[in-house]
């Protein structure tokens, strides 16, 4: 008979701690590896139906896209924000745009010929159009005066019939980004679009991201409309609100849009965005809540403070002009509205009759003091009827779906500064307040002493 011969295990697998040891040490390294090349930080994804997260398009080296990103404490695992199933998402915001009856009444707007884009109107008579009660009025919004982009752009722009996310850059202020995290269908129920004027698009050429004469340009998913900027506002920044808040008129047919800051990058899927923090809360608008401010004096007050806007005696006007005419400090009586300032680098709209009316009616308020839109956001909101049924999200959220960068910084002369495209124009002049809005003796101490003593109730 054959002898027996007893297998032993080796020496390297008897020792229980070295084994485990060794297990530790590689599903660390895997997990360091993991957390390296991933996008996310996330393990494990909640669905097969996530959105994918593969790169759409590779700048050159020396474009620089992602330098200067703003330092926040965004945890991509813990969500403060619901999003549902992708798959699901799709098919209802798909149906949504195929029903054109969500979106009724239909605002009417004025037509006609003036010197300026949006008319210029008086005060009195900007004021006039906050109550909408008749179906019957038309609203000054906009395009009183061609927008000048090329024939093309605009029939790429009316065929944009469901979701649409737009951008802008002037005066060369920011880089391209890409989103992120967008799913398998989204570029088909999806529009982007990219409004630049011919200093950027000069950047652009230079980085060989666009060809030099062509009818029609594209970066990564972001069709480029080229602006002759100078048939416009002289102000890069003015020129920027009007693809800001006239959304809903350059894309005639889109049911939805994403209005985003060139400065941020997207970091969630725009459909998912759309259902959850629009349609889930039946809202006309959603926009993120201010980081540090509640009341627009106090937005006011930092824009002259840190010369957002140089024109002081200009701002001091704008701020008596809503005093008289009945702006208040943030309360509770306030509510549901949560605040008077919002962060209003991202915006989300349904195209429907209140966020239309709201978009025309700050854009002419922009277009009568100066594009620093969150001076005269509430004063709209609380004055306008009907009322706007907004969904002002927390500041958690922002920093989920979004990450933020510097401005471009460009040399003038021997002093590094922030180029003129979030700011002034060269001709606008300095107040004799030299920093600081001047509001002595003025008809908002009512409402200082009333936005302090809340403070410090």
């Amino acid at each position: 008979m054959g002898k027996v011969t007893a297998t032993r295990t080796p020496l390297f697998f008897q020792s229980k701690l070295l084994c485990i040891s060794v297990l530790y040490l590689f599903t660390t390294l895997f997990l360091a590896f993991y957390r390296s090349v991933s996008p996310t930080t996330c393990l494990f994804r909640s669905s097969p139906s996530d959105p994918i997260q593969s790169p759409l398009f590779y700048y050159p080296s020396s474009y620089g896209e992602h330098k200067y990103a703003i330092t926040t404490h965004r945890h991509f695992c813990s969500s403060p924000v619901f999003f549902s199933d992708y798959g699901m998402v799709v098919g209802e915001i798909h149906n949504l745009c195929k029903n054109s009856s969500s979106f009724l009444p239909a605002l009417r707007y004025l037509q006609g010929k003036a010197d300026t884009f949006g008319g210029n109107f008086e005060t009195q008579k900007r004021f006039s159009y906050f109550n909408y009660s008749n179906d019957e009025i038309k609203v000054p919004c906009g395009f009183l005066k061609e927008f000048p982009v090329s024939d093309s752009d605009r029939i790429a722009m009316e065929s944009c019939n469901g979701v649409v996310v737009v951008s802008a850059i002037f005066n060369d202020h920011d880089k391209i980004r890409q989103p992120v995290g967008l799913g398998s269908q989204t570029l088909v129920e999806t529009c982007f679009f990219m409004f630049i004027d011919d200093i950027t698009f000069q950047g652009l050429y230079e980085h060989k991201l666009i060809p030099q004469n062509s009818p029609d340009y594209k970066v990564g998913v972001w069709r480029i409309v080229k602006v002759f900027s100078e048939k416009l506002y002289e102000n890069p920044a003015m020129n920027g609100v009007i693809p800001k808040y006239l959304v809903h008129r350059l894309f005639p047919n889109s049911k939805f849009s994403i209005w985003i800051d060139a400065k941020l990058q997207l970091m969630v899927d725009p459909l998912l965005l759309i259902h959850s923090l629009v349609v889930s809360k039946d809202a006309d608008m959603a926009i993120s809540k201010h980081p540090y401010y509640v009341h627009t004096m106090e937005e006011a007050m930092a824009t002259a403070r840190w010369k957002k806007w140089s024109d002081i005696d200009g701002l001091t006007q704008q701020m008596e002009t809503y005093c008289k005419n009945g702006l208040q400090p943030w309360t509770t009586d306030k509510l549901p509205y949560t605040t008077d300032v919002p962060d209003s680098a991202l915006i989300l709209r349904k195209h429907g009759l209140g966020s239309n009316l709201f978009s025309c009616l700050l854009f002419n308020e922009l277009e009568g003091f100066n594009p620093r839109d969150q001076l005269g956001f509430a004063f709209v909101r609380d004055k306008m009827n009907p009322k706007l049924k907004l969904n002002m999200f927390e500041v958690d959220v922002f920093e989920k779906i979004v990450v933020e960068y510097r401005h471009n910084l460009k040399k003038t002369g021997n002093v590094k500064a922030v180029s003129s495209g979030g700011g002034e124009s060269r001709k606008t002049k300095r107040g004799r307040s030299r920093g600081h809005l001047v509001l002595n003796d003025s008809s908002c101490q009512n409402y200082l002493l009333k936005m302090w003593g809340e403070s410090h109730s």
